[in-house]
């Protein structure tokens, strides 16, 4: 498996492109925007595009994903908790920045649901408190998870949105994913990856 990372967008949002290289399919979380150089890359690299996967409805994770549905025609998958957040421009923050921006076509995942995107078994790990229906992708065979804005390196997600819960998160990261091995390698929405490990001894936050 290989693992890209595009900051793109107007806050510099992690979206990322995993790569099953054997097969040559991908898939892509989080599409804060469409940039031409990302959809030149997939298609010159001869990827076969599989999925787009939501870790929340944010305006920032999602204005791409009209873009790429129009290049690479795939399904969409979010937490069925964040339908209202995902369809509501103001609820997903889209409207304070531009005339807002929703989307109603996605297929809606339970918690502790397993998708095989690309050859690759992705759990959704329900993980509420950024948002009401946030989700992280965890990987196990990889040891990977992409945490979206639940958890940072040495930080966790702002709680002070529309849906938000500061108790709700705590619970979530401690009761969902720090109980994952140290060594999953954690991919967040911003900023730089980590380690479980590494949460575990020096997040302030937990």
């Amino acid at each position: 498996m290989k693992i890209e990372r595009f900051v793109i967008g107007i806050i510099s949002t992690n979206c990322y492109l995993v790569q099953n290289e054997e097969s040559k399919e991908c898939f892509l979380i989080d599409p804060g925007a469409c940039p031409g150089k990302l959809v030149d890359h997939i298609k010159s690299s001869g990827l076969e595009m599989k999925a787009i996967l939501l870790t929340h409805g944010h305006f920032d994770h999602i204005m791409g994903i009209d873009g790429f549905l129009n290049e690479f025609p795939v399904p969409v998958y979010v937490h069925e908790a964040e339908k209202e957040l995902l369809e509501d421009a103001a609820l997903n923050s889209s409207a304070t920045y531009g005339p807002g921006y929703t989307f109603s076509g996605a297929h809606y995942l339970k918690s502790g649901e397993k998708l095989t995107v690309a050859g690759l078994e992705v759990e959704a790990i329900y993980t509420p408190g950024h948002t009401v229906g946030g989700c992280c992708y965890y990987i196990q065979s990889e040891g990977v998870l992409f945490s979206g804005d639940t958890l940072f390196c040495a930080s966790i997600g702002r709680t002070d949105f529309s849906t938000g819960s500061s108790s709700q998160l705590i619970r979530s990261i401690q009761d969902k994913l720090m109980c994952l091995p140290g060594e999953t390698k954690v991919y967040p929405g911003h900023m730089d990856e980590t380690t479980i490990a590494f949460e575990q001894t020096h997040n302030p936050f937990l």
